[in-house]
């Protein structure tokens, strides 16, 4: 089964699904949130795993590869969202503190303020770690993230498989992005304990299609839902000038669409982490 037809099932069943569904939870007003996946982040890395992480990132490419197009790939978006003045949320893994980059020169002269968040320290699948094993990885995370001057309060689990809440709670996190799929995207927040799952809505790829994205920006407007897209940097080409072409054709339509409802005061621009402060202070 291609990925394209793939892509045009996910879309049909999405937007049926979110037009029919009963709202879980209302906002004051439609809100689109951002999170992205670095799952390497630098060449690098890959080098100094030697390959012993490829099966953690990806099912056919290697975590060397996965690092170079994400090196080409992260300025461009960084760069789009600054122009737009949208903050999104980075999810980084710590392993990026032990190796020269330029990512934390990236959102350290950012104009945007972004919600830096963690992606794990290895990127290792949580479900698959001891409670033991789980700890390590946080608390290396949270010393390598002071390398980047930043607190981390929001958390992308690492292949989506969320394990260990209460250690999230312990070393000060805030908020997670839930697991989901066909049928577990949602359009709404969740509370569990002190922890705020921004649950995600839809995953972004090349064969996405603007009109149908437009269409579930209209459903989180008239429903004063929140709309929350995820990608992978590495989603979109593997040269420079293919995620070029792919942010023309995917994230412009998007988000000049999304800017427009915004100018007319029905749409907000959010953040995991702002979408928790903001329901704090509102609660």
């Amino acid at each position: 089964m291609s990925t394209r037809y793939i892509s045009s099932f996910s879309q049909l069943y999405h937007l049926v699904a979110y037009g029919l569904a009963k709202p879980k939870m209302q906002l004051e007003y439609g809100t689109l949130i951002v999170s992205v996946d670095v799952d390497v982040g630098s060449k690098e890395i890959g080098v100094k795993n030697k390959g012993k992480n490829d099966a953690n990132i990806h099912d056919h490419l290697s975590e060397y590869l996965i690092g170079e197009i994400e090196e080409q790939a992260l300025p461009l978006f960084v760069d789009f969202f600054n122009d737009l003045e949208i903050p999104v949320t980075f999810a980084i893994r710590g392993q990026l503190s032990e190796v020269a980059n330029s990512i934390r020169d990236l959102f350290r002269e950012s104009p945007v303020s972004h919600d830096v968040g963690s992606h794990g320290y290895y990127h290792r699948d949580f479900t698959k770690l001891s409670i033991t094993e789980a700890e390590i990885e946080l608390s290396m995370m949270s010393m390598a993230m002071k390398k980047f001057g930043v607190v981390p309060r929001s958390f992308v689990f690492p292949k989506n498989k969320v394990a260990y809440l209460p250690l999230l709670e312990k070393y000060g996190y805030r908020c997670y992005r839930g697991y989901g799929n066909f049928i577990n995207d949602g359009m709404y927040i969740k509370k569990h304990n002190r922890l705020y799952d921004i649950h995600p809505s839809f995953y972004l790829g090349q064969s996405v299609s603007p009109i149908f994205l437009n269409k579930i920006i209209d459903i989180a407007v008239k429903n004063k839902l929140p709309f929350h897209v995820w990608f992978h940097p590495w989603n979109f080409g593997k040269e420079k000038e293919s995620i070029k072409r792919s942010i023309a054709k995917v994230f412009c339509p998007l988000f000049q669409y999304a800017k427009k409802k915004e100018e007319n005061g029905m749409l907000t621009f959010e953040t995991m982490l702002s979408m928790v402060k903001n329901r704090n202070e509102s609660g």
